[in-house]
């Protein structure tokens, strides 16, 4: 039907006669081969677009006048009445991914990691001058054939439950959620990772609003986490006869949800070529700057940044986002000369329909590529779209190679599809300069000192208020930073230093 859809077009028209308000064709909403990817996509898009359309027609209706743009899950924005399912699934990921890698660039770093830890889970991405998309996704069993920026999601968060199986520990990917939550909640939840940082006095109680037990006006709970962390400490030492105090215990947890999530950045990036001590680590997310440093010790990078809306920076990114229309088309032919003036008219083409759902501006960027693949193979890759067919086959070579560690010469390459990108810059707000009004190397004065368990042991560490710090202020770990919306700890051979933009870069300081 992506080919021939004149039958698709006469059962839309059925539909529309019948009355049906919201018809998908597949040949609109994915037009490219794989025919159940395709289906499914359809599916997915006929069955959210008119929960969405009711939703935005009551946004629409409460702010009349007002231009209301919708983030997509490639990282663009598009106008609210042209907001559909299919480009909905991961809009709120992308929009961390953007708002990561546009206050990275802020900041004077271009390549990046992004690192994304919530409640119930974590995403990671990889930066490196451009947004990397995937066109082939799964999503809760769902195949879908959109593009999508490439996140590596996996189930570990605040609230991942702790497991010990008799003998070894557990972190998920079952999560407490938000209700009963954290043990440290006070509704009856289960240990989670939360509760460890609780545990090792990465987490204090007076730093948080007393929202918590079943009336939400309590605090949180510290005890009960000593009590049900000793509880299991003797469980393990009964079973196993391996004697570990709680916060040993504690500690250990932290450990494995550290190596998973290192883990899940390795997928994205070692395993794909690129060496990631040359990046930084842009942590963001409820949680992420609790396991900062710790992430970044087990893949040996040496830069943290962490924006001062860190917790909410998929929000924020999202105001950050250009106008972004994304128009494929199938192809299907081997890469010759010949098929040059083919592709240069399809991506033609594609413009121009991207173009519909733009507004007329001066600024305005066009991005071609083209999605090659050995003959008989599944495998695509993405390349910039050149006139020269030699370019384009030795940049394809060059990556295959890089990311698989072979070539296959003596096979002919495929263009399975080409994309077309209009791109429209948004204007965006200017981060606020700061002003220093102590003496440089006058160094801050912590709210308190508190007790915190880190490198196998207990260590005074002072506690800062992130709003107390200026620009250039240096800290020294082991230290943590509070802040409205999440908390940050600076490990030991660490150092936190504030920009004159509010930006807070951690760099270690000794080897590893």
């Amino acid at each position: 039907s992506y080919r021939y859809p004149h039958h698709e077009q006469q059962a839309a028209k059925i539909a529309q006669a019948i009355g049906f308000s919201q018809i998908s064709v597949s040949h609109q909403v994915s037009p490219l081969m794989k025919l159940v990817s395709r289906g499914d996509t359809t599916v997915v898009d006929a069955y959210l677009t008119p929960i969405l359309r009711r939703y935005v027609n009551q946004v629409a209706s409460q702010l009349p006048g007002v231009r209301i743009m919708f983030m997509k899950s490639d990282g663009g924005l598009v106008a609210a009445e042209q907001f559909q399912g299919k480009d909905s699934i991961l809009s709120g990921p992308a929009g961390g991914i953007v708002g990561a890698v546009q206050t990275s660039k802020r900041a004077g770093f271009e390549l990046v990691i992004t690192f994304d830890m919530g409640g119930t889970s974590t995403d990671v991405a990889h930066f490196k001058g451009e947004y990397e998309r995937q066109l082939d996704s799964e999503i809760a069993g769902t195949r879908m054939r959109v593009p999508v920026l490439a996140i590596n999601t996996i189930a570990a968060g605040g609230g991942s439950i702790l497991f010990f199986d008799g003998s070894s520990y557990r972190v998920g990917p079952e999560s407490a959620g938000s209700n009963p939550g954290p043990a440290c909640y006070r509704r009856g939840g289960p240990l989670t990772v939360t509760d460890a940082n609780v545990m090792l006095g990465k987490i204090h109680p007076q730093y948080f609003p007393s929202v918590f037990g079943i009336d939400g006006n309590l605090p949180l709970d510290p005890d009960l986490v000593l009590q049900k962390f000793t509880q299991l400490a003797q469980e393990i030492t009964t079973v196993t006869g391996d004697t570990r105090t709680p916060e040993q215990v504690a500690a250990g947890f932290i450990a494995i949800a550290v190596e998973n999530m290192a883990n899940a950045i390795k997928k994205i990036s070692l395993q794909r070529g690129y060496d990631v001590t040359q990046y930084v680590l842009c942590c963001f997310g409820g949680a992420g700057g609790q396991v900062a440093c710790l992430i970044a010790d087990t893949l040996g990078m040496k830069t943290i940044l962490l924006h001062p809306y860190a917790g909410v920076l998929s929000a924020y990114g999202m105001g950050l986002a250009d106008i972004r229309a994304i128009r494929e088309g199938g192809v299907e032919q081997p890469l010759t000369s010949a098929l040059i003036p083919q592709l240069v008219q399809l991506m033609a083409t594609l413009e121009i329909q991207g173009r519909r759902e733009q507004r007329e501006v001066e600024e305005e960027e066009i991005v071609r590529k083209v999605n090659l693949k050995y003959e008989a193979t599944n495998s695509t890759l993405t390349v910039d779209f050149a006139s020269d067919v030699a370019a384009m086959q030795q940049t394809f070579e060059s990556e295959h190679k890089s990311r698989y560690g072979f070539l296959q010469k003596e096979k002919s390459l495929i263009v399975e599809s080409v994309s077309v990108e209009v791109i429209q810059k948004m204007d965006t707000p200017e981060e606020p300069v700061m002003a220093r009004t102590r003496a440089l190397g006058e160094v801050p004065i912590p709210v308190e000192t508190v007790k915190m368990f880190t490198v196998e042991q207990w260590q005074d560490t002072p506690v800062y208020q992130r709003e107390d710090l200026e620009p250039e202020d240096r800290i020294t770990g082991p230290a943590i930073i509070v802040e409205k919306i999440s908390t940050i700890i600076v490990e030991p051979n660490w150092e936190a230093r504030l920009t004159a933009r509010n930006h807070l870069i951690l760099q270690r300081q000794v080897n590893l």
